[in-house]
């Protein structure tokens, strides 16, 4: 074979090569930084041990708990709304054991307000939180005010975007994957889905939803067809829209430090300063696995009464399939006060969630917790260790 002919082979080689190599690839979850964003989470969960036989009555412990955040996010200010709420019912196995109960709660509104956020990451807040417990004197109440530096992102509408175009492209209703500027256009228009719902009404707006999805898609050029998606394919999106689950996806970090007051206290006291000092980073490892960390320390301060409390929640998130995630936590909690015992507990638990429907999983968690209140024989010196099942309800 000549050289002339080894050229042309190797020109022809490379032509086909480039031809047959996607000019785009699926985009990361982090390249969508569009500030202004909403988010809503809202899951009702609950437990049941039910023991009966070979004791003096039948015995049983169920677990509840209210888990709500709602975030608004603008490239001004940020408003947090999160709420938690845990409750018990349990009876021992013993004759004449009687119904136990237990609740608790606590809500907090948290405002970000920045101060010049074309120039700076800066900003000033303010955050007001109210509890409750059962057989406490009051309610808890409190107010903080203080500065802080750098934004979190709610990322998860480019999640979904990237989960619907794999899809699509996996049953061949695309030729192959499109420009980024397609993945965020179609990550932009998931974003504005309480937009359609005010405008098109609760029971019509996912067809003109679904239906703005395809024409960024056809306008891409990867669509199959002339005529854009056909029904098979607007059918797929419809399904991992509404009927497929992604967890909460964030990214970035802030610090924040304050003053404030507890206003009212559970032992009747009221008229404590307070200090607040905070910290969250959160990134998407991939585009199937999330990590975040939220640290707070905070105290109480009065006379013959200073009080400290240091929590660390930290979570990995993966998502093993579209139904299956798999989720680790570990938190950490401190207190110390001048009046009481100083008290560490460590609780790292992993959980397996399967997504029955859109609303409802079945979980199974593992779960650790070591309590160190520097007592000894008192019940709890040894690791506690649990394995529950259960199901988890989302509200929103």
């Amino acid at each position: 074979m000549t050289k002339q002919s080894l050229l042309k082979v190797a020109i022809s080689t490379a032509i086909v090569s480039i031809g047959s190599t996607p000019l785009w690839a699926e985009p990361l979850i982090t390249d969508y930084e569009k500030a202004t964003s909403a988010y809503e989470d809202a899951y009702f969960s609950g437990n049941l041990n039910l023991d009966s036989g070979n004791q003096d009555q039948t015995s049983y412990d169920l677990d509840l708990s209210i888990d709500y955040e709602k975030v608004f996010s603008s490239k001004n200010r940020n408003t947090k709304l999160d709420f938690l709420g845990t409750g018990t019912v349990s009876r021992g196995s013993s004759d004449g054991d009687d119904r136990e109960s237990t609740y608790q709660a606590l809500g907090s509104v948290t405002v970000d307000n920045y101060f010049n956020p074309d120039k700076s990451e800066a900003f000033w807040y303010g955050k007001g939180e109210v509890g409750l417990k059962k057989g406490q004197e009051d309610p808890f109440t409190k107010a903080t005010a203080g500065v802080g530096y750098g934004r979190v992102i709610n990322v998860t509408p480019m999640a979904r975007s990237i989960r619907i175009i794999q899809e699509l492209k996996e049953n061949g209703f695309i030729k192959a994957d499109p420009t980024n500027a397609t993945y965020q256009q179609v990550a932009q228009i998931i974003e504005r889905e309480a937009e359609y719902r005010s405008k098109y009404g609760f029971e019509d707006y996912e067809q003109y939803w679904v239906q703005d999805i395809e024409t960024a898609l056809k306008a891409s050029g990867m669509t199959n067809g002339a005529t854009g998606l056909n029904a098979r394919a607007i059918l797929k999106s419809y399904d991992v829209l509404v009927n497929e689950r992604i967890s909460t996806r964030k990214s970035g970090w802030l610090v924040r430090a304050g003053v404030g007051a507890v206003l009212s206290d559970y032992d009747g006291e009221d008229g404590k300063p307070a200090l607040e000092i905070g910290a969250e980073y959160h990134k998407p490892l991939s585009n199937r696995t999330q990590f975040s960390n939220e640290a707070i320390a905070t105290a109480t301060l009065k006379d013959g009464d200073d009080s400290f409390n240091f929590n660390n929640a930290m979570s990995l998130t993966h998502e093993l399939t579209d139904k299956i995630d798999w989720e680790n936590k570990w938190t950490l909690d401190h207190n110390e006060s001048d009046i009481g015992p100083e008290l560490t507990t460590n609780t790292i638990g992993s959980t397996f969630l399967y997504s029955l429907t859109n609303k409802l999983d079945f979980s199974v968690e593992a779960k650790l917790t070591d309590t160190d209140d520097r007592i000894a024989d008192n019940g709890n010196d040894d690791l506690d260790k649990s394995l529950t099942m259960g199901v988890r309800y989302r509200l929103k």
